[in-house]
């Protein structure tokens, strides 16, 4: 057996989170010699922070953290990974459809020649717009980490916590773990799994939402966009190329007369289409340096919970108010 760090992102879960906890305790012990479970509340606005506190104050191996506001799932989950104290991190939701009882396996699954391994539903869970949704996340990220693995991406997780030197460049509001750990390995495995329907609530990622993780990663870690709007100017710069080929052979040919302003027109407009586009693709990564000059923090914590004996870390610990600023480095306050 090993030691083993369990996070997870908390919001809108007071319900969830009791329930869950119970079950983790009961399953940990059986496949791990050491654990914790760390609760990161993401500035949730109902009772889970007291919830949190409430679990951290019962039992020795739950700490909690409550962050300053709500900073997304994955900002959650750089601040809950940094201070993860053991060799082995799991990371799932805490809405009850990622089952501790499928942890031993994930854990069984992180062989020796695997950094990371992540869980794959048998079925989709969340209804057909939201899987499709979601689908077409996951293949966009294919080329980040090929397509055998890039598809089979999800938030149950398990991996070894040395990959957390990659969360170290991290700054500013959008942190995606995910591709930061693409950037370390390449050795990564999945597992197949049961996932559970959400049995409390709804689920915070909307079809809407997805769309806008999916710009996110298109264009906060990757140059395609701008790539797609150069072959676009090459693309209409070829058209406008055959058009004057057209109009200078029909003018050798003695054809002078006015034709053709409804398409002349249409192109007129295409044209004006793909340079508005070309200026927002770019507009958007200008507005992103903006947003990193900023200054904005990935995540600040605002209060710790954990029981006294808890406080004493049997590994190195990373201080649980660590913070990113772009250009710096990690600070404790």
């Amino acid at each position: 057996m090993t030691s083993v760090s369990v996070v997870i992102p908390c919001y809108r879960s007071e319900q969830t989170l009791p329930v869950l906890v119970d079950r983790l305790l009961v399953v940990l012990p059986t496949t791990a010699s050491v654990f914790e479970v760390i609760l990161v509340v993401d500035g949730s606005p109902d009772k889970t922070w007291e919830v949190a506190q409430q679990l951290a104050d019962r039992y020795e191996t739950v700490r909690a953290l409550l962050l300053a506001r709500n900073y997304g799932q994955h900002n959650a989950l750089v601040a809950g990974i940094r201070c993860a104290r053991y060799d082995i991190v799991v990371t799932m939701d805490d809405d009850l459809q990622h089952p501790p009882e499928e942890i031993p396996k994930l854990l069984a699954g992180l062989r020796p020649d695997l950094d990371i391994v992540y869980a794959v539903p048998r079925a989709g869970t969340h209804g057909f717009m939201r899987d499709l949704a979601s689908r077409s996340l996951k293949i966009g990220l294919s080329g980040r980490f090929g397509e055998a693995t890039g598809q089979d991406i999800c938030a149950f997780r398990a991996f070894r916590s040395f990959l957390r030197e990659s969360l170290d460049g991290v700054a500013g509001p959008h942190a995606l773990i995910d591709i930061s750990f693409s950037w370390a390995t390449m050795r990564v495995g999945t597992v197949p799994i049961k996932i559970e329907r959400r049995l409390v609530g709804r689920s915070n990622y909307t079809v809407p939402m997805l769309i806008r993780h999916a710009v996110h990663v298109m264009i906060g870690y990757s140059t395609i966009p701008l790539r797609l709007v150069t072959y676009c100017g090459l693309l209409a710069g070829a058209l406008g190329a055959v058009l004057l080929t057209v109009f200078l052979w029909n003018y050798w040919w003695g054809d002078s007369t006015l034709k053709g302003f409804t398409s002349i027109a249409s192109m007129i407009s295409l044209f004006a289409s793909a340079q508005m586009v070309a200026l927002g693709i770019i507009g958007e990564y200008l507005g992103r340096i903006h947003v990193e000059r900023m200054g904005r923090p990935t995540y600040i914590v605002r209060e710790r919970s954990e029981s006294r004996d808890s406080r004493l870390p049997t590994t190195p610990d990373v201080n649980a108010e660590t913070f990113i600023r772009p250009g710096v480095g990690a600070h404790e306050r």
